[in-house]
């Protein structure tokens, strides 16, 4: 069966990225065959150069861009049960060294030598993702190495804890940004007695993290009735509602009136969704990146702070800052960046694949004009 295993071809020329370590196959890099038409997408294949070197399992998709996804440098290797529990295995063992519990990212995708595959872990509830024809093929193989490896059961409701609260949880729609956590960790350690501004906050987690950590007072907007509905639930059941004001609306919008009050905010939080996702959109994205850290930067109180991030793909993070840098600047308020950083270290990125790590976050103190 293994050496039946159909052989896809390298263009001659091609293959300098696959000896250095690289995981994807280009669609420009493949030399087309009429059989390819005929393959199944996502099906698994042998990778050759036309100088004969084998670079090993592969799932291939010969309709789209990213031809081919690394499996096993092993070219004749057994994707089966035990092949997965293996990988499973290696990933649950990272978490265990450099997670504090059982709610994390579980696999990142190529991170993790499972590409296309997305798993975060609620204790008890795997939440699993295939985002690769391939790896749908192969989904009910993990399914089977998750519950041999773990005690996980299938139900409802599911919920995430995180600095002291619990916040529900839906997977099927936005799900837990786990790697936003170093972003909550660290905005949260400065809200003690503060006044909190949560743009874009989905189900809360930024802004319920600083009421926990004795926020005075704490404002959640966003333009998602369902993710406002998680967060106004998490606000009762921790026993926040005093403190939580929860508003409904679109973030230039809710900036631009707040902009015209006296109200000031000692924190605030400003992390959208991506604001580009195509090459084509990217200098629109960022100049709207630029416009809400001007209205943010307008909304701190002197000696504040700002915290801002971007998870656009395409971005560069030296763009995005710049741009964010500019908004500080025609909001007349000057600055100083205590910290920048990305994802947890439950998202690992395959080294060969830097692109991938699309999460940047900047903390800005405001200075005291």
């Amino acid at each position: 069966m293994w050496a039946d295993r159909p052989v896809v071809k390298l263009l001659a020329g091609q293959g300098k990225r696959l000896k250095a370590g690289a995981p994807w196959v280009f669609s420009n890099e493949i030399a087309r065959r009429p059989e390819h038409r005929r393959m199944q997408d996502g099906g698994l294949v042998r990778l050759e150069g036309q100088d004969g070197t084998e670079y090993g399992t592969f799932m291939f998709d010969p309709h789209a861009l990213i031809a081919a996804r690394l499996l096993d440098r092993d070219p004749s290797a057994k994707i089966d049960s035990a092949w997965m529990f293996r990988r499973l295995e290696a990933a649950a063992a990272l978490r265990s060294r450099v997670c504090d519990g059982t709610f994390h990212r579980l696999v990142n995708a190529e991170g993790d030598g499972l590409p296309g595959l997305i798993v975060d872990r609620y204790d008890d509830v795997a939440a699993v993702r295939a985002e690769t024809r391939g790896m749908e093929r192969i989904a009910p193989l993990v399914v089977a190495a998750l519950e041999a490896l773990l005690p996980v059961r299938e139900g409802w409701p599911i919920a995430v804890e995180e600095g002291g609260v619990r916040f529900p949880v839906d997977p099927a729609g936005d799900g837990w940004h786990f790697d936003r956590r170093p972003f909550r960790d660290a905005v949260a350690n400065l809200a003690s007695g503060a006044r909190v501004l949560d743009i874009c906050c989905g189900s809360g987690g930024f802004g319920l993290r600083c009421a926990a950590a004795g926020a005075e007072t704490v404002t959640l907007t966003d333009n998602a009735v369902p993710a406002l509905g998680l967060a106004r639930d998490a606000a009762l059941s921790n026993g926040f509602a005093d403190v939580v004001d929860i508003r409904l609306g679109d973030a230039f919008d809710v900036l631009g009136v707040l902009a015209g009050t006296e109200q000031r905010f000692d924190i605030v939080i400003c992390d959208p969704p991506a604001l580009t996702t195509s090459r084509q959109d990217v200098d629109v994205g960022l100049r709207a990146y630029g416009r809400l850290a001007r209205l943010a930067a307008s909304l701190v109180a002197p000696g504040g702070f700002l915290f801002t991030a971007s998870c656009s793909p395409h971005v560069t993070t030296e763009s995005w800052a710049g741009h964010v840098a500019y908004g500080l600047h025609r909001a007349h308020r000057d600055g100083k960046i205590l910290w920048r950083g990305g994802a947890g270290m439950d998202h690992p990125v395959h080294p060969q694949l830097p692109e991938t790590a699309n999460l940047r976050g900047m903390l800005v103190a405001m200075g005291a004009d």
